[in-house]
């Protein structure tokens, strides 16, 4: 544990003490929050889907998957990962943006069966509103607004000054983050546009504003957020250190997920080429007799 205290001004802002990992202060509106969303699930694929005649069943791995998504968020926003983000260590903060924009997202939207969501959709307006949404060039065009904006530094710091801004920053990543792997993983058909060719160059152009980002953290020799300059030491690590720390886990890690997408996608793809071929040659065979 730390004995350094942590400076006035952070003090007043956030009236934090000391960090230490066994503190595991639970945030109420965090806790209310995951409660909800996993309950409001849990009736959506239970008695609602069997009173209802939605689906006959649900299937127990998109449960778990969303499921672990509500974990992640929770473990994401409460405590040692939330102090050290907060009040020490850019790096840590990294770790958490990942957790909610690279790991939760997609974990929800496997874990969301097509059915649960075609009650909402039915009305035009919405559809329509989803549709844009969804639709690759806007969801790559409100990922990196949000995702580029959000990193420089007066509104990073800003975001670390305010607990309100910081809540509007999450929850701004968590959502574009989530309208970001729409197109890949499309949980409802309806709203598919990419094949998986264009699934793959979708991965790989949202992987290019990401190391731009990383890379100028991380070569950075000046600290770029005032806010950790001013934090105190909780390993023996300098800020600069910790800075490219930070950057280095949005490079690599961050971009490890992208290639584990992509590797999916290319297996599905070519899963699915491999079961199609005998099909053409026999539709070929067939055509060649008749």
């Amino acid at each position: 544990m730390s004995t350094n205290p942590i400076p006035a001004t952070l003090l007043i802002l956030h009236g934090t003490g000391e960090f230490s990992w066994t503190n595991w202060e639970i945030h109420l509106s965090v806790l209310i929050g995951c409660v909800l969303f996993a309950g409001l699930y849990l009736a959506g694929v239970g008695p609602l889907r069997r009173k209802y005649g939605w689906a006959p069943e649900v299937k127990r791995g998109q449960v778990v998957a969303f499921l672990s998504g509500v974990v992640v968020l929770f473990l994401a926003l409460n405590g040692p990962i939330h102090d050290l983000s907060d009040y020490y260590l850019l790096s840590a903060h990294m770790v958490q943006h990942m957790l909610l924009m690279m790991i939760m997202p997609p974990l929800l939207l496997i874990g969301t069966p097509d059915w649960l969501l075609r009650p909402i959709l039915r009305h035009p307006t919405v559809m329509e509103i989803a549709r844009f949404l969804t639709h690759p060039a806007t969801a790559f065009t409100l990922y990196n607004v949000v995702f580029i904006g959000w990193h420089f530094p007066a509104a990073y710091n800003l975001a670390l000054e305010s607990h309100g801004v910081h809540v509007v920053q999450h929850l701004m990543f968590m959502a574009v983050s989530t309208i970001m792997w729409w197109p890949v993983i499309n949980p409802v058909p309806e709203l598919a546009r990419l094949s998986s060719p264009l699934q793959l160059l979708y991965l790989f152009a949202f992987g290019i504003p990401m190391s731009v980002v990383s890379a100028f953290i991380t070569m950075s020799s000046e600290v770029v957020y005032p806010w950790y300059a001013e934090a105190p030491r909780v390993f023996d690590i300098s800020a600069v250190e910790d800075q490219q720390l930070g950057g280095l886990i949005m490079w690599v890690p961050g971009m490890l997920i992208y290639w584990i997408a992509v590797t999916i996608v290319f297996l599905r793809w070519s899963s699915r080429e491999d079961r199609e071929e005998p099909r053409k040659a026999g539709l070929a065979a067939a055509s060649g007799r008749s």
